[in-house]
């Protein structure tokens, strides 16, 4: 059995958690979480440097709260892992630096672990979960992809947002709406009592160079273009203002293409096995469309657990466990940090010469 203690800090939410594996089976002994959602509500979305001095305060008390809970000591903990890569680069650094400086203290590994893939790895958190291969489409503030898993840390990248993720564009149309950060739930919460129906908006596509559309990548701009010209031609004829049809409607569009793209992509690869997480993948609309759809194309999906679906540190500890497990990676203590990283190249950062 091995413990790992883990850190995220890769955005604006911080994180700590203890999870160990036990013939195979995952455990989360403890997971604590600090949102600085209501700071950064102040200034309409995240501030790097207010993100930063927030790591900074918070981990400290989040590490003794998750032990404490736990009632485990640092002793017990077999290796450390923290995010470090994608992200904000000051954040990712709070908590790389912490993470290391406990592994060298302590003299155990350090694993560094790729974002996208701690995303991927929330599914196991749950009860129903598939074997490779499967495809996972991660949708959430800063990505939008669909990624095929062949095998244990084999991924290829299939479909992506070539401009705002999903997440985005729920923060951006929430403010052309007048409504708080972060804009997923806040969208949510107002659609609920409007009309899906009764506006719509484009279901962006994007242009190859040679012709056609690329089949299975995303285009979020100009939804958030056609939701403001909607807006303000309302406006302008004085006409009452329907915010709940419109948050509705932007807020269908926006499942239905995440639904039938990443349907479309699982039948031409001839995969029957579709998994969502992410912290978008917490939208309720989205996910009884993915299912509804999913099963009329006998298609099994799996959903990351609901408490999973945004940044936490459990899901970077999971996947910590599976690298550690697996073939014993440990990264190098000269790893830094990167504000961008190809998943498909998240093996590097287990190498004796680590790429940043």
């Amino acid at each position: 059995m091995s413990i790992i203690l883990s850190l995220e800090t890769s955005c604006d939410e911080s994180a700590a958690a203890l999870v160990s594996n036990e013939k195979g089976k995952i455990e989360l002994l403890a997971n604590e979480i600090a949102s600085q959602i209501e700071e950064h509500s102040r200034w309409g979305g995240v501030v790097p440097e207010i993100a930063s001095r927030r790591h900074l305060e918070n981990l400290p008390f989040l590490i003794e709260q998750v032990f404490l809970k736990s009632k485990l000591q640092l002793k017990d903990i077999d290796a450390v892992a923290a995010t470090v890569t994608p992200g904000l680069a000051g954040s990712l650094l709070v908590g790389s630096i912490t993470a290391r400086t406990i592994a060298n203290l302590h003299q155990i590994p350090f694993l560094g672990v790729h974002h996208l893939e701690g995303h991927l790895s929330s599914i196991y958190l749950g009860e129903n979960y598939p074997s490779p291969p499967f495809l996972v489409l991660l949708v959430s503030g800063g990505h939008t992809e669909l990624i095929r898993v062949d095998a244990e840390h084999k991924f290829q990248r299939l479909g992506r947002s070539h401009d705002d993720a999903a997440g985005e564009a729920f923060d951006k149309v929430a403010r052309l709406l007048g409504l708080s950060y972060p804009g997923g739930p806040a969208i949510q919460k107002v659609a609920k009592s409007g009309n899906p129906k009764r506006f719509l908006f484009p279901k962006g596509r994007v242009s190859k160079p040679e012709g056609g559309f690329y089949p299975y990548d995303f285009s979020f701009s100009g939804l958030k273009t056609a939701v403001f010209r909607q807006i303000d031609k309302l406006k302008s004829e004085n006409r009452t203002f329907p915010l709940e049809d419109i948050a509705a409607s932007f807020e269908n569009i926006v499942a239905e293409v995440l639904v039938e793209r990443s349907l479309r992509c699982a039948h031409d690869q001839g995969i029957n096995s579709l998994v969502l997480v992410g912290g978008v993948a917490a939208n309720e609309r989205l996910r009884k469309m993915m299912l509804e759809k999913a099963s009329e194309n006998s298609i099994n999906v799996s959903l990351a657990p609901m408490e999973f679906c945004t940044d936490n540190a459990a899901m970077i500890g999971v996947a910590a466990l599976s690298r550690l497990s697996s073939k014993n990676y440990q990264s190098s203590m000269e790893l830094g940090v990167s504000a961008r990283w190809p998943l498909e190249k998240s093996d590097l950062l287990y190498e004796f010469d680590p790429p940043f």
